[in-house]
């Protein structure tokens, strides 16, 4: 049995979660997410709350039933209270802002990056170098902070970058000097 696919996904109220031929669609206060599934898996609405099961014990199906389980509760938890994702910018004259649909980065090349910010998120730069980026599906805010992550990965003798804010850097000792 799937540990993570036995637990039931809990629907809070506001959220109206259909099930349609191979698609879910879940709507709720934030937005709607869709999601295609594999025909094996099958959903019991329950009211508060759905339960996933899956037809037989095959290894793939076992792997489709935590899987999509916690797709379903992602979106859920989405459309509900949204998902956000902070980096922090680390270096002398590094910074960023935001200016209408666009992410305006100094980061310490010749000139500045702008980085277009999708329609579906939403992003925040205060001036202590703190971006964050929050949305409703999962999987687009993680892709679009690992995009503005790898514009600068974070060094190890000094530590700038852009970082996760809960991301810990492993520094290294520089050079001696001594012969």
């Amino acid at each position: 049995m799937s540990r993570i696919g036995k637990i039931p996904v809990r629907v809070p109220k506001g959220v109206k979660v259909t099930f349609s031929g191979d698609l879910i669609t879940v709507e709720g206060p934030r937005g709607k997410l869709s999601q295609k599934y594999h025909p094996v898996i099958k959903f019991e609405d329950k009211g508060e709350e759905i339960i996933v099961s899956r037809e037989n014990e095959e290894k793939q199906t076992v792997a489709f039933h935590g899987l999509y389980r916690n797709l379903l509760n992602n979106m859920v938890v989405g459309v509900s209270s949204g998902f956000t994702k902070t980096l922090i910018i680390t270096g002398v004259g590094y910074r960023a802002e935001v200016q209408g649909k666009l992410l305006s980065m100094s980061l310490g090349y010749s000139s500045d990056i702008y980085v277009g910010i999708p329609d579906d998120l939403s992003v925040a730069a205060d001036t202590s170098g703190k971006v964050s980026i929050s949305g409703s599906d999962k999987q687009r805010v993680g892709e679009f902070a690992a995009q503005i992550r790898k514009l600068r990965l974070p060094e190890p003798y000094k530590g700038k970058g852009i970082r996760y804010d809960n991301e810990k850097i492993r520094r290294k000792v520089g050079k001696s000097g001594v012969k």
